[in-house]
């Protein structure tokens, strides 16, 4: 008989299928069953759903992305935010006549701040672009000799973003220098040595 079938689902029929179970999994199966208020045939029907939707988080290593995450989201100093509310918030600050003062000040200290973290933290810029890109402000790609591309998902995140870049990497032992597009920019690095 085709399980899968239209007909077959319609008429609500089900399959016995027999399980071996370690202890461990007896166990579980045991306390979802009491915590949900289920029986144990709806908790695995439930659980082998899920299973099958997320199979390709699955059936790999938990990813350093997921434990960055819960790294952030449990010290409290970060939240998990629509990006559609980071696009609401600058174009409420950056209109046509540019950004209000008053959020550049205020944006300015968060940027001086994170100077003295990222000094401590990383070595380059590229370490600062791979981290604000695990954060979802931008995407970068890094060529030969310093340089790298970098693409925004708006022109006011743009702004943002590269004013933040040029301040918070103030204390790195090296020198940017930023180019910008309308959501996209050139960012360059050398040692600070080379400055002329």
């Amino acid at each position: 008989m085709n399980y899968t079938s239209p007909e077959y689902i319609q008429q609500g029929m089900t399959q016995r299928v027999t399980v071996s179970l370690d202890d461990d999994s007896k166990t579980s199966l045991e306390r979802l069953s009491t915590e949900t208020g289920n029986g144990q045939s709806e908790v695995i029907r439930r659980a082998l759903a899920f299973y099958a939707a997320n199979f390709g988080a699955a059936k790999v290593q938990p990813s350093d992305n997921l434990e960055q995450y819960y790294q952030m989201l449990s010290s409290g100093e970060h939240i998990l935010l629509d990006v559609d509310f980071l696009h609401a918030f600058l174009e409420h600050v950056y209109d046509r006549d540019g950004p209000d003062p008053s959020f550049v000040e205020a944006a300015d200290r968060v940027s001086d701040y994170h100077a003295c973290e990222y000094a401590e933290r990383f070595d380059d810029i590229g370490d600062v672009l791979e981290w604000l890109s695990f954060c979802g402000f931008l995407a970068v790609r890094h060529e030969d000799d310093g340089v790298y591309h970098v693409v925004f998902p708006s022109e006011p995140v743009r702004w943002f973003m590269s004013r933040f870049i040029e301040r918070s990497t103030a204390e790195l032992p090296t020198d940017i220098r930023i180019e910008p597009g309308v959501s996209k920019a050139i960012i360059t690095e050398r040692p600070a040595a080379d400055t002329v």
